[in-house]
């Protein structure tokens, strides 16, 4: 039995410059798809000061579970999948690696927007299947156009770099964004349905925006808008997106997140033509993994350091 306090890693792998720093601690590793009943019976068995949370969720009883736990810390900056409230009045703290994969995902934004306008993945499959579009297919110039973005916090300004570099007019929506680069222009949300020609998705999940682009919202849209999302799946209602882009309202969806991960078979948006669709890998990239896995490992470092201290 090792003398060391516990921590738990909810996956099954953190990059060796991570370790380095957490030698002080046995690492517990939960799998690539650890269950609430795996962790609590980890938790019971370990009882962890500090959780790294890769994949999966950590709610109340995995809380419960571990009366010395101190910190919840998220490898990467979406922390939807632990229960905040829940941690709070436990005491716990819970942070999250902000910034460390925004390269990684502000880049996955614009390959699917450029994806999407170039109609990349068609033309692709004709060309194998022995076809030559060129006299038949128009493509999208993104240049001059509106893109429209939904948070901006690092990974959303990072693709506003992109777009602006791209000659696209950029708006952004984020009550809590300050001191912006003088090519963002700050407008309400109505603005972005109203005016974007794309429209991407970059700020976390909460009860309040939970599906906020819906039927609604998609419908105040100008036709033909693209969207794209490497946020969370659960800002999008997909019934109401789906049929927005069967209709045209929207000409391509791009998206790397979806309401219910894994993806599954019959899901309705396989098989869609304008849907260009990725695995939730876009902060997935070797660099983003060892920055993501250290930005993890110093955060909940730094929580138990001052635990330690008070």
């Amino acid at each position: 039995m090792s003398t060391k306090p516990a921590l738990i890693i909810t996956g099954a792998d953190l990059a060796q410059q991570a370790l380095d720093l957490l030698t002080g601690y046995e690492i517990v590793y939960a799998g690539k798809a650890p269950t609430e009943e795996d962790m609590v019976a980890l938790c019971q068995q370990h009882d962890p000061v500090a959780i790294i949370v890769r994949y999966g969720k950590v709610g109340a009883s995995v809380m419960d579970a571990a009366p010395s736990l101190k910190v919840i810390s998220k490898h990467g900056s979406g922390t939807d999948t632990i229960d905040k409230v829940a941690a709070k009045a436990r005491g716990i703290e819970v942070v999250a690696a902000v910034g460390a994969n925004a390269a990684a995902v502000a880049e996955q934004a614009l390959a699917l927007l450029l994806a999407c306008a170039k109609s990349v993945v068609q033309l692709d499959a004709r060309m194998h299947a022995g076809h030559w579009d060129k006299a038949t297919h128009k493509s999208l110039e993104l240049g001059g156009r509106t893109v429209g973005l939904v948070g901006l916090g690092a990974i959303g300004l990072r693709f506003a770099k992109m777009a602006d570099a791209l000659g696209m007019r950029v708006i952004g929506f984020d009550p809590f964004a300050k001191h912006l680069p003088d090519y963002v222009q700050s407008v309400p949300l109505e603005t972005i349905w109203r005016e974007a020609d794309a429209i991407s998705l970059h700020c976390p999940l909460t009860d309040e925006n939970r599906g906020m682009l819906n039927a609604a919202t998609l419908a105040q849209c100008r036709r033909g808008v693209i969207v794209v999302n490497t946020a969370r799946g659960g800002l999008i209602d997909e019934a109401a997106l789906l049929d927005a882009v069967r209709s045209g309202q929207v000409m391509a969806a791009g998206l790397d997140s979806f309401a219910v991960e894994p993806m599954t078979a019959g899901h309705p948006f396989q098989g869609e033509p304008r849907f260009i669709l990725s695995p939730h890998i876009g902060g997935v990239t070797s660099d983003a993994y060892v920055n993501m896995g250290v930005g993890a490992a110093r955060n909940a470092l730094a929580v138990l350091h001052r635990a330690a201290t008070v």
